[in-house]
């Protein structure tokens, strides 16, 4: 394993950078810093995240002795209702739409949406189980920034008017985004001091009220008055799962990224493998022949998106929402993949925390066989796939996006862009992307006019004004060496010398 002379990070956003930078410098590891970032980013990056969310984390280790270890840290939402009789096992939210520049999308919020949150237990498994330093140190920038609060970038301001509705939706949100009846807008600063008291009280609590104790039992209550289906037993029994990634080979490359029941890193590994069967170097990179073979490649993993999750596994074995992303690579030649969201929220803000909870129960695309198809107590399928590519026992490069379905679409073009082509990272990141949403084919600017014609002749078009999250935030970087941090959703890349 390698050990470098500097550590990167790319993250959301440049609060959250700076916190995992700040870890760094004090002596922590990746893993440290990945923590740091995950609480800098509920309060940073509160529309994409928050610790009533859910996510993974894929870590790389560097031993002693050289030896390296490989952990998928599966954090994700369970299905919620232990403990409820099944006539209660509905789905008691409603359908917010929430309106992209170029194309709407519904989203369903409310007390039925929430399933059970995740992000919390996570980040403070991961610290035990691979941080050096302590809690109260991983703590510190986070809870600066939630005491103090912080101005509201571009980047913020579009989720937040994305994200209005459900934002505004209780007393306590429009206490948070809209104190004094005035909406928050780019340039405000938006503090949350019941977030900063509640992490104050995480290192000698360890997270324990709000999974058993009166945090835990008043949003029980909550739950039961409102007809939502969290319940008491739902948070007692939510535990982190660790796995072993799934690896595929492309290019003599191996590409680790989440495996079943994550969906996500599956089709990506699909991808990768229709890829291996072409030739880069026969189409130039961004001209029509190379749009059109990414889109018909688009296509055929959509198709066999849809097949049953057990036809997916043998096709990878005959091929051999509000989301965020954290990339981080330590000196010491650690690397930490971390992909969270809280979807786009339900709405309800736990008692006293000032932590919103997630909407992932009214995620269709979370839920392809319908919505509470799927018994209390089970693992939420996702399409997060934070990955790692080595060569010759080395990280290369620690990739991720956010963007629900665009995920994938946005870690392969990336990635292509890099392994294939070798374009530069950050210009890899910032490239024109395409997605195609089941009826039309989304196209950000900068295509070339033939490239644009070829398409249309194929498929219906639909041509965005400006570079969007919609298609996703691809935060990447390469360890010992540099970062990209994509636009669309702030990213902010640091360098520690």
């Amino acid at each position: 394993m390698k050990c470098y002379n500097k550590a990167v990070v790319a993250t959301g956003h440049p609060e959250v950078s700076a916190a995992a930078a700040e870890v760094l410098k004090e002596g922590g590891n990746a893993f440290d810093a990945a923590v740091a970032a995950g609480f800098a980013g509920a309060v940073a990056e509160s529309g994409p995240t928050s610790l009533g969310g859910g996510g993974f984390l894929l870590a790389r280790t560097s031993g002693a002795n050289g030896e390296s270890e490989e952990i998928l840290f599966d954090f994700f939402v369970d299905t919620p209702g232990l403990g409820l009789d099944n006539n209660d096992l509905e789905p008691h939210f409603f359908p917010v739409t929430i309106h992209f520049p170029g194309s709407d999308q519904d989203f369903n919020v409310g007390l039925g949406s929430v399933a059970v949150p995740a992000n919390l237990k996570g980040y403070l498994h991961v610290h035990h189980r691979l941080g050096q330093l302590p809690l109260e140190a991983i703590l510190k920038p986070a809870i600066r920034l939630a005491r103090e609060g912080l101005e509201i970038n571009a980047s913020q301001s579009c989720f937040y008017g994305l994200l209005k509705p459900i934002l505004t939706l209780t007393a306590e949100g429009r206490k948070l985004y809209a104190p004094e009846g005035k909406y928050l807008l780019k340039g405000d600063r938006i503090s949350n001091p019941d977030l900063a008291d509640f992490m104050e009280k995480l290192p000698e609590d360890k997270g324990e009220s709000f999974y058993h104790g009166a945090i835990a039992h008043a949003i029980a209550e909550d739950m039961r008055k409102g007809q939502g289906l969290l319940t008491i037993d739902d948070l007692a029994a939510y535990e982190v799962i660790e796995r072993s990634p799934l690896a595929v080979d492309y290019r003599g490359y191996t590409f680790l990224t989440n495996p079943f029941p994550s969906l996500g890193g599956s089709l990506i590994a699909v991808a990768l493998s229709l890829m291996s069967e072409e030739s880069p170097e026969t189409v130039e990179w961004g001209s029509p022949e190379f749009a059109l073979r990414t889109a018909a490649r688009m296509l055929e993993v959509e198709r066999i998106r849809k097949l049953p999750q057990n036809e997916i596994e043998n096709h990878m074995r005959h091929f051999t929402r509000g989301t965020t992303q954290v990339s981080i690579a330590d000196s010491y030649g650690n690397v930490a993949s971390m992909t969270t969201s809280n979807g786009e929220g339900s709405g309800y803000i736990a008692p006293g925390t000032g932590i919103m909870l997630n909407n992932m129960m009214g995620e269709d695309d979370l839920h392809p066989q319908g919505f509470h198809a799927s018994p209390p107590g089970q693992r939420v399928a996702s399409m997060m796939s934070p990955s790692i590519l080595l060569n010759d026992g080395d990280a290369k490069l620690v990739i991720g996006s956010g963007g629900s379905k665009r995920i994938r679409t946005a870690i392969t073009q990336v990635l292509s862009s890099i392994i294939d082509y070798n374009i530069p990272i950050q210009e890899a990141v910032i490239a024109p992307r395409i997605h195609w949403d089941e009826e039309i084919m989304q196209m950000e600017p900068g295509f070339s006019e033939e490239v644009i014609a070829a398409m249309k002749k194929n498929w219906p078009v639909n041509i965005w004004q400006d570079l969007d999250l919609y298609f996703g935030g691809v935060h990447t970087v390469i360890p010992g060496d540099s970062g990209g941090g994509d636009p669309r959703r702030g990213g902010a890349v640091v360098v520690i010398e």
